[in-house]
């Protein structure tokens, strides 16, 4: 490792800064007397400094020239060279000297100052951290290793981490002798106990002189886990009966809203949901993916067929394929006994919902296109292949496409997946809804607290109109909640709203287009007003977002550009 990148800081500290060569080379002079404690005569030649020390025995100190931004490789090389070294700056000019000696001391001092950091590091984190020298001597013993392993600091410092555990368990010796790395990879390191281990060889002027890595205990997770899934399994199970009790001839009829792009939507999606095709499901947050989704199954799945959901944002990396595939009995430690169905087994005959699948590990999507494409898989430490059968519905609101582009997610699946796309309109392009929604969740919500609430004011509704709802109808929802929370005798109120609002365009007395009888102005002007007062609004209803702005009224950004400029927008 560089202890010091440049000298810069020697200069800062050390050195005189002076502005004419004359006055430097004198103080240059001062500055090499009062380091040798002898009178000395001070020449330049060539871009040296020959300093002759004036005693009785004439001698001659040869200063090489360094500049003051040179690295700590030049510095130690030109030291070899020359007692000491003269520092220039940018401009050529002398700003002092440095010795051997100096420069050794400020090294030692920034040693012991990257040791006490290292050493703070290691005592603060809770992780297990190991680190052994290129003879297996452990040299570092966090106390999370400690914990981990039940193994002492100062009865493993010094000695070969081989004494203490069996090789076939040390992922740390592949990294000393094979120079390979791993990260989040399960690890059994004892009996009993499941780690997810990183691990790093250690190089040093490319040579290998030693391995570090670094351990997290998951074993309570894996039970969690375990514990997890036999509830969500009841759940599902619950979801199956409940859903028999409460069919309905419209499966879309829970979804709330009777605007002609919403509508337009629920058409398009009940087409592709009759068919076997996969369909790809493209919304912002809280826009209500998964219920299109189970809508989308209803349509063409009959009362038994299993709707399986999994959020590819919430598992992590590590338990992805067991989630998926489910695992054989045994098949590392932790695991259930029975072993374990995987969501691709449970959806078998019905659907398999994948929401967030942008989120889906890159190592898991090569196996997840596999599965799609030959409905085939192996369990988590099995070795028969289990064949299923079901349809995909995929939802993300990120864009696919740019991640293909960004090697973040693969080109495959996505075509994959993307045989009929959908997009779910967000709230704010649909503000009819609003309306419908907000009477929705007013008398849902009011029923759920017992708290009767008269109605909603012209002014609260004109301010839910106008809000950009990033969080959309999950958003709106919430907001509803709140107002019903603290609303006072069947009153909710204005101020109680969560996001801010222009209390003057929201009156239901004021008018954003009024008109002036007075006004004896060109039509062409007049209606340029209006035209100037839509652009500003849309503009605020986007946040400033110009691109969404343009999207909102239908036309290009180009366009929004030219009516700005013509209009005096900045």
């Amino acid at each position: 490792m560089r202890m010091l990148q440049s000298i810069q800081s020697f200069v800062n500290n050390y050195f005189v800064v002076v502005d004419h060569e004359e006055t430097a080379t004198h103080e240059l002079q001062r500055q090499v007397e009062a380091s040798y404690s002898k009178k000395v005569l001070l020449q330049k030649e060539n871009n040296f400094y020959d300093v002759r020390l004036s005693d009785n025995n004439p001698a001659y100190l040869l200063c090489a020239t360094i500049s003051f931004d040179d690295d700590i490789d030049k510095v130690y090389v030109r030291l070899t060279e020359s007692e000491c070294l003269v520092v220039l700056d940018k401009h050529r000019e002398i700003i002092g000297y440095i010795s051997a000696a100096e420069l050794c001391q400020h090294l030692y001092n920034n040693y012991l100052q990257l040791n006490a950091f290292i050493d703070t590091i290691l005592d603060t984190t809770d992780e297990s951290c190991t680190v052994v020298d290129r003879d297996k001597n452990v040299v570092t013993w966090t106390k999370g290793a400690e914990q981990l392993f039940s193994v002492k600091q100062k009865n493993i410092i010094g000695r070969p981490i081989t004494e203490f555990f069996n090789r076939d368990r040390l992922e740390i010796l592949s990294a000393l002798e094979k120079g390979t790395s791993v990260r989040h990879q399960q690890h059994k390191a004892k009996e009993n106990q499941v780690v997810l281990i990183n691990s790093n060889p250690v190089y040093f002027k490319k040579e290998i002189i030693g391995a570090v890595v670094s351990e997290t205990d998951i074993t309570s997770q894996i039970r969690l886990n375990k514990e997890l899934y036999n509830a969500s399994e009841k759940l599902f199970n619950l979801e199956k009966e409940v859903t028999k009790l409460t069919a309905s001839e419209d499966p879309f009829q829970n979804i709330r809203g009777n605007s002609p792009v919403l509508n337009k939507t629920i058409d398009k999606i009940k087409k592709a949901a009759s068919t076997d095709a996969s369909i790809l499901i493209h919304g912002e947050s809280g826009v209500g993916k998964e219920l299109f989704a189970k809508a989308a199954h209803n349509v063409r799945e009959d009362k038994e067929a299993p709707f399986v959901a999994i959020n590819c944002g919430a598992i992590p990396s590590p338990l992805f394929e067991s989630e998926i595939f489910g695992y054989e009995k045994g098949a590392f430690s932790g695991a259930d006994q029975k072993g374990k169905k995987g969501k691709a087994q449970l959806a078998k005959g019905g659907t398999l919902f994948l929401d967030e699948i942008g989120e889906m590990p890159l190592e898991m999507q090569v196996k997840m296109l596999r599965l799609l494409q030959e409905k085939k898989f192996y369990p988590v430490g099995g070795t028969k292949e289990i064949e299923v059968d079901f349809r995909v519905i995929a939802a993300t609101n990120k864009d696919l496409q740019e991640l293909v582009k960004e090697n973040k997610f693969r080109a495959d699946l996505y075509y994959r997946l993307n045989v009929v796309s959908m997009e779910i309109p967000p709230l704010r392009k649909r503000p009819a809804d609003i309306i419908e929604l907000t009477h929705y969740f007013l008398h849902e919500i009011s029923i759920k607290y017992n708290r009767p609430v008269d109605g909603i004011s012209q002014d609260i509704m004109q301010a839910l109109l106008r809000h950009y709802w990033p969080g959309n109808t999950r958003e709106l929802k919430n907001v509803i909640e709140r107002l019903v929370v603290f609303s006072e005798d069947g009153e909710i109120k204005l101020d109680e709203l969560p996001f801010e609002f222009d209390t003057t365009r929201t009156s239901s007395n004021t008018s954003q287009f009024e008109i002036n009888h007075n006004d004896n102005r060109s039509l062409s002007d007049r209606l340029q007003d209006v035209e100037k007062n839509i652009l500003l609004n849309e503009l605020e209803k986007a946040n400033g977002n110009k691109l969404q702005c343009a999207k909102n009224l239908n036309i290009t950004r180009a366009t929004l550009y030219n009516r700005f400029k013509k209009l005096g927008i900045t």
